[in-house]
C-alpha cells in the first residue's frame, strides 16, 4: 500500500505538454485564490477536504482491516475504481466550485455533497438508456460522461470531464453542455438538460419512455433509442411535492394501467430536507401508496444504490413497466448552496452533523471492503483528482465568456429551415378577399382545411403523431374528426393534464417523433405554463445544439360567446425559442401548416394559435351571404407560407392609404370595418388595406417591406392591452430604416387592442370588434 500522499505538480506543470516548454501565466482564479488563502481555508467545504484527505492517510498507514461481511449484492469488482474516481471528483468538484465562487469566478454552487455515493447508479445503467438527472447527481453525469469520452474508464481520460464541469461552473463559452448559458449536467448523446428544482425532467422523461416504445411498434427507422432502452430520470425528495412530478408519476401508473409501455425509472435521493423544509419522513409515507413498483436502497452505500437500480432497471427494461427507487439515508452537507443561510433553520449542533456525515468516508470503506482497491490507491487518487479538478477551474475560469448578446439570441432556436416567400413577389396582395381561390375549385370553411392538413401530414410523415385531450373523437372542434380510425395508435388521447401533455411532446420529439400538440383552449396552457416555457428554453439551454422540435395547437382562442374568459381566452405567453403563428383562413392555414411542420422536423418549436371564430366562417358580410371566408385547399404539397410573408388586402398604389395590420380574427374585423367606413362615407374601402401579419412572435420582413409603402397605419391587435403581439413589434419597426425599421416616427400610427378585461359568457364585448377599428382609422385621417 502507498502509506504517503502524491505530491501535487505546480499548474504550469499539470497541464504543459512537455517540461521544456515555458510555464502558463497564473490563471486570474489561481491569483485570487492565492489572496484569499486565509478565507479558503474556513470553508467548512475546505475543512471538510482536510478531514478527508487525513482519514485516507490514517487508512493506508494502519493494519490491513479484517475481511468483511460480504454485501448481498455487492457492486462488480471491475466497476470500483472508477465509481470511486467519480465519488471524488464530484467531491473535488465542489469544493472548487465554492472556492471559485468565493473569489468571484464562479456562478454556480450548488452541491451534490452528500450524494456522492449515488456514482453507482452509472454501472446500473446502459449507454443506449436515457437520462435526465437532478443538479445534486453530479457523480452519475461524471459516470455517464467519462463512459462516453472514454469506453475503458481509464483514469487520465477523467480529466476531459472535470475540465468540461468546471467550464459549467465558470461559465465558460466553450462548456460542451451549454455554451457558456449556464451550468446544467449532461453532456452524453442520451443525456437530458434539467433546468429547474421544479421536477421539470419528469414529464419529458415519461414521454421519452412511450414515445421510443411507440416508434418501435410503428417499425419507425427514426427512432431514436434502441428497443430495449430504459429512460431514468431522478429528482430530489423536495421536488417530489412538485406538480411535475405528481402528473408525471400519475402519467406513467396510467400508462401501466392501460398496458401501454412505458420502460421508466424514477430515481429519487432523499436527504429529508428542501432547501429549510424539513422532510418529516413523508415521502417515505407517500411511497407507501407508490403506483409503480417500489424499490428501496441506502443512498450512503454504494452497493445498496447499485442493487436497488440495476434491480429497478432490469424490471422495467424486462416488463416495459415504470418503476421508482428511493435512495434514503442521504445527508445533504454544507447548505443547499453558497448562499444559504443554514443557521436561520438548523441548530449549529445540526450543521456540524451534516457536515460531518461523510458519505464518501463510507463508499471508501465499501471499496476497500470488496478487495478491488486499497487506501492507498484511494490516497493517491484523492490527491491526483484534487490536483485536476483545482487545475480544470484555473484553466475553465480563464477561458472566454459570453461577450456578444447576439449568441444567445442565436441559440434560442434551431436553425430555420429555408422556405420561399410565397407571397413576396406578389406583394403579398390579393385585391379581393371573395375572389382569394382558384376559380372551379371546391371551397370549404377553415375548420375542413385544417382537418385536411392534419391529415395530409400524418400520410407523409410516418413519425408524426396527434396527441391531446379528447382528439381521438375528433376534439372539441372537430379538426381531428375521423382522424384516429384512419391513423390508429397516432391520433392519441392524453389524460386532461398539459404539464404532462407538453412534456410528452418533449419526450416524444427526444425520441424521434413528430409530436402535434392540441391544447384544447388557449386559457389551458395556463395549467402548463412552466412546462411550456421549459420547452422554450430547452434549446437555448443545449447552448443552440439540440431542438425539441413539435408543433403546438392553441385552440379555443378569442372571439366567442362560450364558456367566457376560459374558452375564449385572449392573451398569449411568447417567450424566446417559440415561433407563434395565427392564421386568418383555411388557405393560409394550410400553407403556414406545411411549414410549421417543416420547421418542427429541423427542431424548432411552433405554436398555430387558432380563433374560435374564424374555424366555421363562411361569409366575410354576413348580410351579404357572400361566402367570401371559404377557401379551397391548396393541392400542392410542397406550397408553403413561410414566417416572412405577410398578405395584403387592397389593390393598387399604397401611397396615401391607410394600412391596417392584424392577424386572426382581426384580419376579417379590419375587412368588415373597412366596409363600414365606406357606408359611412369616412373613405373608400380602396382607401384602406388590411395586411395580414401571421407571425406574431417576431416582426416578418414583409410587414416591414409593406409598411415602408404607407403613410397611415393602423395596428388592430386581437389580444387584450399589455398582452399584444403587435405592441411588442413597434419598437423594432419605429427604428430607423437604415436600421432595419420603417421609421414608424415618420407616419401617422395608432395602435388599438382588445380590452385590459377577461370576457364575460355569452357576449363579444371585450373583443376587438369594428367600432374599435373604425374608430381608430377615423382617428387617423382627422
Amino acid at each position: 500500500m502507498l502509506t504517503r500522499a502524491v505530491r501535487r505538480l505546480p499548474l504550469s506543470r499539470a497541464f504543459s505538454a512537455s517540461p521544456a516548454l515555458p510555464a502558463e501565466p497564473p490563471s486570474p482564479l489561481s491569483l485570487k485564490r492565492a489572496a484569499a488563502q486565509k478565507d479558503i481555508s474556513e470553508l467548512p467545504e475546505t475543512l471538510a477536504s482536510s478531514s478527508l484527505r487525513q482519514f485516507l492517510v490514517d487508512r493506508s498507514a494502519a493494519p490491513p482491516p479484517p475481511p468483511a461481511q460480504p454485501h448481498p449484492s455487492p457492486l462488480p469488482s471491475e466497476h470500483v475504481p472508477c465509481v470511486l474516481d467519480c465519488v471524488l471528483a464530484t467531491f473535488h468538484l465542489h469544493v472548487n466550485s465554492r472556492v471559485a465562487s468565493l473569489c468571484g469566478e464562479g456562478f454556480y454552487t450548488i452541491g451534490p455533497c452528500g450524494e456522492e455515493s449515488l456514482a453507482a447508479i452509472g454501472p446500473a445503467l446502459q449507454q443506449r438508456d436515457s437520462v435526465a438527472l437532478h443538479y445534486r447527481h453530479l457523480a452519475v453525469s461524471l459516470h455517464r460522461n467519462w463512459l462516453h469520452r472514454d469506453a475503458s474508464l481509464s483514469p487520465g481520460s477523467l480529466a476531459g470531464c472535470l475540465l468540461d464541469r468546471a467550464r459549467g461552473y465558470t461559465v465558460s463559452s466553450l462548456d460542451p453542455v451549454s455554451g457558456g448559458n449556464h451550468c446544467a449536467l449532461g453532456g452524453a448523446p442520451n443525456d437530458f438538460l434539467v433546468t429547474s428544482t421544479l421536477a421539470s425532467q419528469c414529464p419529458p422523461a415519461v414521454g421519452r419512455a412511450l414515445g421510443s416504445s411507440l416508434a418501435h411498434s410503428l417499425g419507425l427507422a427514426e427512432a431514436a433509442f434502441e428497443k430495449r432502452a430504459v429512460h431514468f430520470v431522478t429528482l430530489g425528495d423536495g421536488s417530489t411535492a412538485n406538480g411535475h412530478f405528481l402528473s408525471s408519476l400519475n402519467l406513467a401508473a396510467y400508462a401501466q394501467h392501460r398496458s401501454f409501455k412505458c420502460p421508466l425509472v424514477f430515481g429519487v435521493s432523499d436527504n429529508q430536507i428542501s432547501i429549510s423544509l424539513r422532510n418529516y419522513g413523508y415521502l417515505s409515507s407517500f411511497l407507501e401508496n407508490c403506483p409503480v413498483k417500489l424499490f428501496e436502497a441506502d443512498g450512503s452505500c454504494i452497493h445498496d444504490v447499485h442493487a436497488a437500480t440495476k434491480a429497478a432497471t432490469d424490471y422495467s427494461r424486462r416488463t416495459s413497466k415504470p418503476s421508482l427507487v428511493h435512495y434514503k439515508n442521504i445527508s445533504r452537507r454544507f447548505g443547499h448552496a453558497a448562499t444559504d443561510r443554514q443557521a436561520a433553520y438548523l441548530s449549529p449542533g445540526e450543521i456540524a452533523g451534516a457536515a460531518a456525515a461523510d458519505n464518501v468516508e463510507r463508499a471508501c470503506d465499501a471499496a476497500v471492503a470488496t478487495g478491488a482497491v486499497d487506501y492507498g490507491h484511494l490516497l493517491e487518487r484523492f490527491d491526483t483528482i484534487a490536483a485536476e479538478v483545482e487545475a480544470a477551474f484555473d484553466a475553465a475560469s480563464a477561458e472566454p465568456k459570453i461577450e456578444d448578446r447576439a449568441l444567445p439570441m442565436a441559440q434560442v432556436s434551431m436553425p430555420l429551415s429555408e422556405v420561399p416567400r410565397l407571397l413576396a413577389d406578389a406583394g403579398g396582395s390579393k385585391t379581393d378577399p371573395l375572389k382569394g381561390t382558384a376559380e372551379g375549385k371546391k371551397r370549404d370553411v377553415m375548420r375542413k382545411n385544417m382537418t385536411r392538413v392534419v391529415d395530409e401530414t400524418l400520410e407523409r410523415e410516418k413519425n408524426c403523431v396527434y396527441i391531446g385531450e379528447d382528439v381521438q373523437h375528433g376534439g372539441y372542434y372537430l379538426v381531428t374528426d375521423r382522424l384516429a380510425k384512419k391513423h390508429p395508435n397516432r391520433v392519441c388521447d392524453f389524460p386532461p393534464d398539459e404539464t404532462t401533455l407538453v412534456g410528452a411532446g418533449m419526450g416524444y420529439s427526444q425520441a424521434g417523433m413528430l409530436p402535434i400538440l392540441e391544447i384544447p383552449y388557449a386559457k389551458y396552457l395556463d395549467c402548463g405554463a412552466d412546462m411550456f416555457f421549459e420547452a422554450c428554453v430547452s434549446t437555448w439551454l443545449s447552448g443552440g445544439k439540440r431542438g425539441d422540435g413539435m408543433v403546438v395547437r392553441l385552440q379555443g382562442f378569442d372571439r366567442g360567446t362560450f364558456g367566457g374568459n376560459f374558452h375564449t381566452h385572449n392573451m398569449l405567453h411568447m417567450p424566446p425559442g417559440i415561433d407563434v403563428v395565427c392564421f386568418s383562413n383555411g388557405e393560409d392555414y394550410v400553407r403556414g401548416f406545411r411549414n410549421a411542420v417543416k420547421q418542427a422536423k429541423g427542431g424548432r418549436l411552433v405554436m398555430l394559435v387558432d380563433c374560435t371564430a374564424l374555424l366555421n366562417l363562411r361569409h366575410l358580410h354576413a348580410q351579404d351571404k357572400d361566402r367570401g371566408w371559404e377557401r379551397a385547399y391548396p393541392e400542392d404539397t410542397d406550397e408553403m407560407l413561410s414566417f416572412d410573408d405577410v398578405r395584403v388586402y387592397g389593390t393598387g398604389e399604397r401611397r396615401g392609404k391607410v394600412a391596417v395590420v392584424s392577424y386572426g380574427n382581426g384580419v376579417v374585423t379590419a375587412l368588415q370595418a373597412r366596409k363600414a367606413l365606406a357606408a359611412e362615407g369616412v373613405c373608400g374601402e380602396e382607401d384602406v388595406d388590411v395586411v395580414d401579419c401571421m407571425l406574431i412572435s417576431s416582426t416578418p420582413e414583409g410587414l416591414k417591406e409593406e409598411l415602408m409603402k404607407y403613410d397611415t397605419v393602423l395596428f388592430a391587435d386581437i389580444c387584450k392591452q399589455g398582452q399584444n403581439p403587435l405592441g411588442g413589434m413597434l419598437g423594432g419597426l419605429n427604428e430607423s430604416v437604415e436600421d432595419g425599421g420603417v421609421g414608424l416616427g415618420g407616419k401617422k400610427w395608432k395602435l388599438v387592442t382588445a380590452p385590459r378585461t377577461y370576457n364575460p359568457l355569452g357576449n363579444t364585448l371585450t373583443f376587438l370588434n369594428v367600432e374599435d377599428v373604425v374608430e381608430g382609422v377615423k382617428g387617423l385621417l382627422k
